[in-house]
């Protein structure tokens, strides 16, 4: 495959990759995948995240904040720490945050409290936001227009909704990150019939490996694990299904996610 992709959500500092990343990067690379953007899911995390870009800053950006899940972690002392972490040049984006109401891993008002304060520090950074909602459509909608005035640029990652929802997230002005989920034949396949009415610049593509392998994969891998080789695969499902080339795919949502995220050229 020629064309050029970037992936926009890949929890590269996972220790699923900690014996061969350098190699899970090197085969993205030759598989077209130019330039990704690490997922910052927690203060460590995304300290992680940021030491990690800070060793390939042309290929690499991360991104800085705190998943619902560790909501309940994000107290003062780590929200400073955090805002520390978001304000370096390497750190593209404030997030992951957002509200997941699948597991409430942390309870629904922490998770609350931990997404308001993240967009307010997204505001006084000007970072663009990576955003998270599963099962809380409603809070995080809510939660979003509360600052509709002074929100930057943001983009709901792995997106997993109805159509309801994702004409609430366009009409919103949110950009939508689509992942392998749209390979899954059990919960996915809804997303084919959907990411036709994602408008070209407003589309990026990601993995999130090392979670969500698709599953339509063949031969189907020996390991679970999901890497960034793989986005040419979703890059081509999602293509098939908007009635596009892979070509076209790759130039609108590689630009897509260029200009969102300030990626350097690469030329």
């Amino acid at each position: 495959m020629s064309v050029e992709l970037i992936d926009i959500g890949i929890n590269l500092t996972h220790d699923s990759y900690d014996a061969d990343r350098e190699q899970v990067l090197r085969r993205a690379l030759d598989a077209g995948v130019v330039q990704f953007v690490v997922t910052g899911a927690s203060l460590e995390g995304s300290q992680a995240a940021l030491a990690l870009s800070r060793s390939a800053p042309r290929i690499l950006r991360a991104t800085a904040g705190c998943h619902p899940h560790h909501a309940v972690d994000l107290d003062d002392a780590a929200f400073e720490a955090l805002s520390v972490v978001a304000e370096d040049p390497m750190v593209a984006a404030v997030g992951e945050t957002g509200l997941d109401y699948h597991r409430n891993f942390s309870a629904p008002r922490e998770q609350r409290l931990a997404f308001e304060r993240q967009l307010e520090l997204a505001i006084r950074l000007g970072k663009p936001l990576f955003l998270h909602e599963r099962d809380a459509h409603l809070d995080f909608i809510a939660i979003l227009r509360s600052h509709q005035k002074e929100l930057p640029p943001a983009v709901l990652h792995c997106f997993t909704g109805n159509g309801e929802a994702l004409e609430a997230c366009l009409d919103f002005g949110l950009f939508i990150g689509i992942t392998g989920w749209i390979c899954d034949e059990r919960r996915g396949l809804h997303l084919r019939e959907l990411v036709s009415r994602i408008p070209a610049g407003r589309l990026m593509v990601e993995t999130d490996g090392p979670y969500l392998l698709p599953r339509d994969l063949v031969p189907k891998p020996e390991s679970r694990r999901n890497e960034p080789k793989y986005l040419p695969h979703i890059a081509e499902v999602i293509a098939t299904a908007r009635g596009e080339t892979v070509t076209t795919l790759a130039l609108h949502t590689t630009a897509t996610a260029r200009r969102f995220f300030g990626l350097p050229p690469l030329a």
